[in-house]
């Protein structure tokens, strides 16, 4: 049965709910707009001037170490942050920055780690990757992978334990740590324990429903860029690596355990809610949390509202878990 244009009996909502403390705060403040070709570089120097002015405390030594790069490949820049006067191998988080493929720095997490690090006295180790579209996959993802491999080889060289490592990351980020844990698996040259993925983007068809609205972040246009940048020549192909966009994969078992939140009102929504079901129909470990109204970013947008505080609680609660100090 369909009425007014819904399937048995639900009518679609052409104007999806908001969070209205998440709307409020997001007009209070300039927004990102459609990343493109024209504005890519002002947003990146805007970006790393924001990244500047965050205060942090003097609670965590945040130190830049260098390590080989993949073969042929610069060498990696890898930030270290770790609470101050701590002694011995800790466990890891290996940490892949976010910004659609085409945005960011290792510094735009200072202030996570900042907070995490003495929270749960973890090596916050974040990764700086080249990014598209000047240099499309795999160089970022290779770049990743050669910083992680390091970590697990040389990580106590930096007071790290290297048994006891997670990777994840935000938005590209989480992108990246998923096809990352694919990659880890694949490879079978080390394990790693977990995986974070903060609302990935993971899908490069864009076809979901969420993928094709008019969201307040990140919006279609800004998506279409970053895709095609990140894929250079394989974009809009059916051969696309699965590495690459990991929503294209057709086996997820033997992934981590694995954490992944989003908010209804990001164009990630679809593809993420669909990549929890099928790790969870794969054997693996998963919790999924959305959030009602959320956009991409919302936490960090509107760090005072409820869903951003619940989101916060409920990633502590896990990783505490992961961690061992649940």
């Amino acid at each position: 049965m369909v009425r007014g244009g819904g399937i048995y009996g639900v009518v679609m909502n052409a104007q999806p709910y908001y969070d209205p403390e998440i709307r409020a705060a997001l007009e209070q403040g300039p927004r990102l707009g459609s990343v493109n070709a024209t504005n890519l570089a002002k947003i990146r120097a805007d970006r790393l001037q924001l990244n500047a002015q965050v205060p942090l405390s003097d609670a965590v030594t945040r130190t830049d170490i260098t390590v080989p790069g993949p073969d042929g490949a610069p060498d990696v820049r890898l930030r270290v942050h770790r609470r101050a006067g701590l002694e011995g191998d800790l466990p890891c988080l290996f940490w892949i920055h976010g910004g659609g493929y085409v945005l960011g720095a290792p510094e735009q997490d200072d202030l996570r780690f900042d907070r995490w690090c003495q929270r749960f006295d973890v090596v916050g180790v974040a990764v700086q990757y080249r990014l598209a579209p000047e240099h499309p996959y795999p160089a970022p993802l290779e770049d990743c992978y050669a910083g992680l491999k390091w970590v697990k080889e040389h990580g106590s060289e930096i007071g790290v334990d290297p048994g006891r490592v997670g990777i994840g990351g935000p938005s590209g980020g989480g992108g990246l740590a998923a096809g990352l844990g694919l990659l880890v698996r694949d490879r079978a040259e080390f394990p790693i324990d977990y995986q974070l993925l903060i609302y990935p983007m993971i899908d490069d068809t864009r076809t979901s429903v969420t993928a094709n609205w008019d969201v307040p972040v990140w919006d279609p246009a800004s998506n279409h860029f970053g895709w095609s940048s990140y894929l250079g020549e394989l974009f809009g192909r059916d051969d696309v690596p699965y590495t690459a966009a990991p929503a294209r994969a057709a086996d997820l078992s033997g992934l981590p355990p694995t954490y992944i939140m989003v908010g209804t009102l990001d164009g990630f929504c679809d593809e993420d809610i669909a990549y929890a079901q099928r790790l969870n129909q794969c054997g693996v470990p998963v919790e999924l949390h959305v959030y009602p109204g959320a956009p991409h970013g919302f936490e960090g947008f509107a760090p005072g509202a409820a869903a951003a505080r619940q989101a916060r609680r409920d990633l502590n609660d896990w990783l505490a878990a992961r961690i061992g100090q649940a």
